[in-house]
């Protein structure tokens, strides 16, 4: 290993959302003067509008410093004077994104674990943690916003040292508004967590762990090179898709992309494929140079587990012709998310459009707002739904349902399962009861109760996708004051008794709002359902029916009002029966309104009918 190489260090911050780690990035880049003063802003990492609003991170992202440690540094005599490279990757914290965060951890030997010592530990700090663990990372503690009155720093140090094992001595006090302990982070960084092996003169292979679409340099691959080096006008293969180009341009970091004349093992940078389609290029896959002979055989890196959406969604645009632009959208988008799936799919009422697969609620919003901001598309979106499985009658292997509308007759279904998943909820002890009373509204089994310290409990439960991912985290934060967290993973499929909802809309099935729900709580749901599209849909000159049905039985009506023209408002004196005439007119008119009159339904809408 080079002297070069034993000074780099790649790692990462993990930590549940909100928990402050965008803001140490900060303060890390403040520290190591990355940034000039005069450009420094809040959430500088946060390239996106969307993060910056929200608050949150979406996308990982990484950025490259220097640090010298200076004479003054006892602690580390023997490094006086060396300047020592800093890779570091930014990451999500909410659970839709936890996929950025298993391609991250692949990418670094070490994990900064962040915990708000306000709110302690938290289901998505557990699952970032066990996810770390897994990749046989060396984790740093850090406990964060100890500059806040309300901060309970023996407390959340108990809860860490209860869960990693470890002393309380290695538990780190930081604050990354003030920047109080930022400088022990980095410098316990440099000491603990092990330079990259990988050897330079060995062929190259470099592992893509994120990717970006570039109007003039086509797929920009990011990338971790594990051995060998690359540079500008290599001659590159992808090993998984066996797709040839030419390195465009490599580089670094900084925090903006900038060139570089090389990349050698250990470094963290980008890659300018020239690709302009986006499949050839995917994450998790191996980059090579273009082998010269079959005898040369190079093997491949682990990637990452193949991810499964755990919700679908169609999209359909809203003129037919917007089509191959919203293909071209989608595409590059899925090229920025490897989480996000679609395919494409037809509907009789809705026309040509996708089939499209997220993690999480919150997953879709930002897709949906993405393809508003960057491609000025606002699509017609149906319910959200899980994938079911059916047994059909006298068929060994059961097949996929993908859309309500799919479902067959129900005389040919000897069965239907659902997803379900385990769930993990972090309570306080004072509102333990208010969670498990939030849990008995929906089918979830109850498992085990875990204290994390004497004022916090881990709860875990079975329950069904579909429950967990329309509104619990919203109802766990109300429930809980804002403090509960949750986390769930997919265990596989049970058999369930669901039914197909449909509703209709003036007397026509409206396909975007086809759901299945369980049998039990169908009328309920029916119900709920046309009394919120009665509130969210927009009024017309004539009366709408908004109906649920189950099999053709309508089990709950609403009727939106038309509009009240006043037609008589310029009549004055004269007889009644000027005024009745008039009325009699309208009345006629609305009538063969109803019969004529086409509603055209807002996007919107299709997300508002699903928060309760």
């Amino acid at each position: 290993m080079s002297l070069r190489q034993q000074n780099i260090r790649n790692f990462c911050i993990i930590a549940h959302i909100d928990h402050g780690k965008s803001t140490l990035a900060d303060r890390l880049l403040e520290l190591t003067k990355t940034v000039e003063k005069r450009k420094m802003k809040e959430q500088l990492l946060d390239q996106m509008d969307l993060e910056r609003e929200r608050g949150i991170t979406i996308k990982l992202q990484p950025v490259q410093m220097k640090y010298r440690f200076m004479a003054g540094d006892q602690k580390f005599a023997p490094a006086v004077n060396q300047e020592y490279t800093l890779n570091l990757i930014d990451t999500p914290g909410h659970v839709d994104f936890h996929y950025e965060v298993s391609r991250s951890l692949a990418a670094v030997e070490g994990a900064v674990l962040l915990v708000d010592a306000t709110k302690g530990v938290q289901a998505q700090t557990l699952a970032n943690l066990w996810l770390a663990v897994e990749q046989g990372l060396e984790i740093i503690p850090v406990i964060n916003k100890i500059d806040l009155p309300n901060a309970e720093i023996e407390k959340t140090k108990k809860a860490i040292t209860h869960i990693l094992g470890c002393s309380e001595n290695d538990i780190l006090l930081a604050s990354g508004k003030t920047g109080e302990g930022v400088r022990e982070v980095l410098e316990r960084v440099i000491e603990r967590v092990p330079a990259p092996r990988g050897d330079e003169a060995k062929p190259l292979r470099a592992l893509i762990f994120d990717s970006v679409y570039n109007e003039y340099k086509g797929v920009v691959a990011y990338v971790k090179i594990v051995d060998g080096s690359v540079a500008r006008d290599d001659a590159l293969r992808m090993l998984g898709t066996g797709k040839d180009s030419i390195a465009m341009e490599v580089g670094l970091f900084k925090p903006g992309m900038e060139s570089a004349d090389i990349l050698r093992a250990g470094d963290i940078g980008y890659v300018a494929t020239g690709l302009k389609a986006v499949g050839y290029c995917r994450v998790g896959d191996t980059v090579i140079r273009q082998p010269k002979g079959l005898e040369e055989v190079i093997e491949k890196l682990p990637g990452y587990k193949e991810i499964k959406p755990a919700v679908y969604a169609s999209f359909y645009p809203v003129d037919g012709d917007e089509y191959a632009l919203m293909r071209d959208g989608l595409e590059k988008l899925k090229l920025n998310d490897a989480a996000f799936t679609f395919e494409p799919e037809s509907n009789q009422a809705l026309g040509r459009g996708f089939r499209c697969g997220f993690l999480g609620l919150l997953h879709l919003e930002i897709i949906q707002a993405r393809l508003n901001r960057e491609f000025h598309m606002t699509p017609t979106i149906t319910t959200p739904s899980v994938v079911y499985e059916l047994k059909l009658r006298g068929a060994n292997e059961r097949v996929l349902l993908y859309a309500p509308t799919d479902l067959p007759d129900l005389s040919t279904i000897e069965a239907i399962y659902e997803p379900y998943v385990t769930l993990s909820i972090v309570v306080p002890s004072e509102y333990l009861g208010n969670v498990i009373n939030l849990t008995q509204t929906i089918r979830a089994e109850y498992k085990n109760t875990e204290y994390i310290d004497e004022a916090r409990a881990l709860l875990t439960f079975e329950a069904p996708l579909s429950d967990v991912i329309v509104n619990l985290h919203d109802e766990l934060k109300s429930v809980s004051a804002g403090y509960a967290s949750m986390n769930y993973e997919l265990i596989g499929y049970r058999a369930s008794d669901v039914v197909k909802l449909e509703i209709l809309v003036a007397d026509e099935p409206v396909d975007a709002f086809a759901r299945l729900v369980p049998r039990h709580s169908a009328y309920a749901e029916g119900k709920r359902v046309v009394e919120k599209l009665k509130e969210v849909l927009p009024r017309q000159n004539f009366a709408v029916a908004i109906q649920a049905a189950i099999g053709g039985k309508i089990i709950a009506r609403e009727t939106l009002s038309a509009y009240r023209k006043d037609v008589t408002g310029k009549l004055y004196g004269g007889d009644f029966s000027r005024k009745k005439k008039l009325l009699e007119k309208q009345k006629k008119g609305k009538k063969k309104m109803r019969h004529i009159g086409k509603l055209d339904i807002p996007s919107g809408v299709f997300l508002a009918v699903l928060k309760k």
